[in-house]
């Protein structure tokens, strides 16, 4: 296992993480590519079942392998007394604790807020449930593809003439994970604040971190509710445009390859409609502003079609680029493992990984935001399970005598 580079931002804290799935262990994976140390809680044998999600092999998923980069594994049964005193004891010593059980499952394994503020008074508690830890729904369990639907995105995600889609990741997951770890920042820096003040920071019992599944999705539904209150406008699904805007789609080109076009922007639009030899559409009045644009969208996107079908990918993207209307290619695994964009900035990083008893090179997603000019390197992928459940124990053998020591100085 590479250590963490101690010049990261995080150096120096330490995360419990007692997650499961997506969520939270996301905001564990921010915190620990950042350099926190975080120390993930695995129930006996199985572990996170996200080691078994699109397992093609072996016995641990890449997606595992990716959502837990950069984390210490450790088996432990949170139902047994054992369990409990071991993680009780890594909370002495712990900055932040995530978790996404659902609401009471930590109370009733005696990990309740009470307990927590008695053994780590300036702990930053940070929870992820389905409908969060109050009101009507808070017992109710709930994944991510629940959270889409209650949020009001999977109302727009997809034709209009069919049933609602979703997209082809756990977005709801993810972007509650993201709130969590952002969540967790703020509050240490709030902890460090007041401790700065002369105070200290708010125990477990009077405030901890509560990002709810469906609230975190519903953050990323822009207007959709104020302008259905201030106009009574409902949106509705546009397959790859987006509601009121015009022309912005995705358009097959002659070799079969796809691209998205954003023409939208009315400084924009007249160059591209001269650049797919539409001069009569770059000069009509009528499509000088969005709003006229939006009301012939179909026009529109058949001449772009109808352009985009007579070229390959890469000349029509040339074209589009020399004219200054943004436009990319519609990217699959292949595409940007050969990208020199995402190769220049270190976004891809290859990693030793054991799989069904075989090395192989694998490449992974570099660490997001740049701290500088390339992405800061991923220091190890997902570990296997419990692989460090005996290190980190000697840990808490060595927390416990220190304290028993210091308890009889005392």
């Amino acid at each position: 296992m590479t250590p963490i580079d101690p010049d990261r931002p995080l150096a120096g804290i330490r995360v419990v993480e007692l997650g499961n799935f997506i969520a939270a262990p996301t905001a564990g994976r921010l915190l620990a590519d950042f350099g926190a140390e975080v120390i993930k809680v695995e129930r006996p044998r199985t572990g996170d079942e996200l080691r078994n999600w699109r397992l093609y092999a072996g016995d641990t998923s890449m997606l595992y392998r990716t959502v837990n980069r950069g984390k210490r594994s450790v088996e432990l049964d949170l139902r047994t007394d054992e369990g409990r005193e071991v993680v009780l004891e890594l909370l002495r010593g712990a900055d932040a604790l995530l978790e996404n059980f659902r609401p009471g499952t930590l109370d009733r394994w005696g990990l309740d807020a009470a307990t927590l503020s008695e053994v780590n008074p300036e702990l930053v508690v940070a929870r992820v449930s389905a409908f969060g830890q109050t009101g009507p729904l808070a017992a109710r369990p709930g994944f991510a593809a629940v959270a889409e639907a209650f949020g009001g995105m999977r109302d727009l995600v997809g034709e209009a003439d069919r049933p609602p889609s979703r997209v082809g990741v756990s977005i709801g997951d993810s972007i509650a994970g993201l709130y969590a770890g952002f969540g967790v920042v703020m509050s240490l820096f709030d902890r460090e604040a007041r401790r700065r003040a002369g105070g200290t920071g708010l125990p477990p019992s009077q405030r901890h971190v509560d990002v709810a599944l469906h609230e975190a999705v519903f953050s990323m539904m822009e207007s959709l509710v104020p302008d259905y209150s201030a106009h009574e406008v409902l949106r509705e699904r546009t397959g790859g445009r987006m509601e009121g805007i015009a022309p912005s789609n995705a358009y097959v080109c002659g070799d079969g390859a796809s691209i998205v076009v954003a023409g939208n922007a009315d400084k924009i639009f007249p160059g591209l409609m001269r650049t797919i030899g539409r001069d009569d559409l770059a000069d009509d009045e009528g499509l000088r502003t969005n709003s006229g644009r939006w009301a012939r969208r179909d026009e529109l996107d058949d001449a772009i079609g109808a352009w985009a079908r007579t070229l390959d990918r890469d000349t029509a993207l040339a074209a589009l680029d020399e004219a200054g209307v943004p436009a990319g290619p519609i990217y699959t695994a292949p595409d940007i493992i050969d990208d020199e964009q995402y190769a220049a900035r270190g976004m891809l990083q290859t990693l030793s990984v054991d799989v069904a008893g075989e090395s192989r090179d694998v490449v992974f997603p570099g660490i997001v935001p740049l701290l500088g000019e390339r992405s800061l390197p991923v220091s190890h992928p997902g570990p296997d399970l419990g692989a460090d459940t005996a290190a980190v124990l000697a840990e808490v053998e060595q927390s416990r005598a220190r304290r028993a020591q210091a308890e009889e100085q005392a």
